[in-house]
């Protein structure tokens, strides 16, 4: 008998961030630190935008447990957002363009509410929950990705993967329920998936290059071998992805198929260390 799912739970955690270090927190280099703001920069935008493809179908679930675990996946994007949104506020403080990129990111996922139909909607958040969920994995599974000099991105960097990983089957269960499992759902979620990574990645590497033009000291070629080392050689990030994206094109597809549960272990101690970490005044 498979296990029982985890249920999302909302948590409501502030991470005290040294502006100081926004630009080089990464012991690997500035140019992996751009790297992983390159991809920050989409979060504010982007799961606002997933909460509302999945919000649209809420009434039109009848699992009550499925119903429990949309409310709990809405509590924790919103949390997301909103860390995510003053990691992007240092950045800009630092003179990174992040304004800008969010704006563009903002303006392209209103463009596709306005113009793609709720289910192409959904199709393109369950894909990129996949590049999330299965980035989250690659994480947690090496201490040298997340590591940082200021412990509260490290701290921020482990709790969203976590909270990735809890919840990297409910937009897809939402899907499955709406849109079943025959081959146009098949069809409709495939290509959700290409059309969001070649577009979550264009844009990322562009984004990238122009924190590196407004970063003079992260432009020297050390720094540049040891970001194409981080993605492609040891711990090589999107090397490690490339498996797992390509599993998400399996008919038969789940994302609990690759259980990976034994991870949110940590995740009451990473919970309790980061409120005696950022108390909150009552």
């Amino acid at each position: 008998m498979a296990a029982k799912k985890p249920l999302p739970v909302r948590r409501d955690l502030h991470f005290n961030i040294d502006g100081s270090k926004i630009t080089h927190w990464h012991p690997m280099g500035r140019q992996v630190s751009h790297l992983a703001s390159s991809l920050f920069v989409f979060f504010p935008v982007g799961e606002r935008f997933f909460i509302h493809s999945v919000r649209h179908y809420r009434d039109r679930i009848a699992d009550p447990e499925l119903k429990k675990a949309v409310a709990g996946f809405i509590g924790q994007e919103a949390m997301h957002g909103r860390e995510h949104e003053h990691y992007n506020e240092l950045l800009i403080e630092a003179g990174l363009p992040a304004a800008r990129q969010e704006q563009q990111v903002g303006a392209l996922l209103e463009f596709l509410k306005n113009r793609l139909p709720p289910v192409m909607q959904l199709s393109a958040t369950i894909a990129l929950e996949h590049f999330t969920a299965i980035l989250g994995d690659v994480v947690l599974s090496d201490e040298r990705i997340p590591a940082s000099s200021d412990p509260a991105i490290n701290a921020m960097i482990r709790w969203h993967a976590m909270e990735e990983t809890e919840h990297k089957a409910v937009a897809f269960d939402v899907y499955q329920a709406v849109a079943g499992k025959g081959l146009k759902a098949y069809a409709t979620r495939t290509i959700g998936l290409l059309a969001a990574t070649a577009i979550l990645l264009t844009l990322s590497a562009y984004y990238h290059t122009q924190f590196t033009k407004a970063d003079p000291a992260a432009r020297n070629w050390r720094d540049r071998l040891r970001l194409l080392n981080f993605m492609f050689g040891s711990p090589g990030v999107y090397r490690r992805m490339v498996g797992p994206w390509l599993d998400y094109f399996r008919p038969g597809f789940h994302p609990w198929d690759h259980d990976n549960r034994d991870f949110l272990k940590g995740l009451d101690v990473l919970t309790a260390e980061i409120k005696a970490a950022t108390p909150i005044a009552a």
